[in-house]
């Protein structure tokens, strides 16, 4: 098997089964996908409602502020990134929240039956770059926010 970068879309995964392995080895490389967490990414359809804002900015500054972020740091990055996300439509992809600790964190959402999920997935200081794409790093549940993929 060939493992690329470029593989699965919309997927934080990275994983691509090439021609040559027959059914059985794409089976089992999909179970394998599967059993070990990879996620469809979506995006959150209703940002603009002040009770999704509300949700997003306040789990988005919990994971922030878990990480190591200053708590007024972390809620002025979250409101920022909200805002942002309602000015640019970045549709079903990862987005990156730059803090001025010198870390960039990786999320993205996920549309799980009939809620959103708010994923912390990687972050980077420096040299140090650290991603969790099986377990990931944070999850938070956005109880007014819907999704779509």
């Amino acid at each position: 098997m060939i493992v690329s970068r470029n593989s699965v879309r919309r997927s934080p995964c990275i994983a691509r089964v090439t021609d040559g392995y027959g059914l059985s080895g794409v089976l089992l490389w999909v179970v394998m996908l599967t059993a070990t967490g990879c996620a469809t990414m979506g995006k959150v359809t209703n940002l603009s409602d002040e009770s999704c804002r509300l949700s997003f900015t306040r789990q988005l500054s919990s994971i922030l502020s878990h990480e190591g972020e200053k708590p007024d740091v972390s809620e002025a990055l979250a409101s920022k990134t909200a805002s942002a996300l309602l000015v640019y439509d970045l549709g079903p992809r990862p987005f990156i929240v730059a803090a001025p600790s010198g870390t960039d964190y990786r999320f993205f959402i996920e549309r799980k039956k009939t809620s959103c999920v708010l994923t912390l997935y990687g972050r980077h200081k420096g040299f140090v770059s650290y991603t969790n794409n099986l377990t990931y790093i944070a999850t938070e549940i956005l109880p007014a926010c819907t999704c779509a993929e």
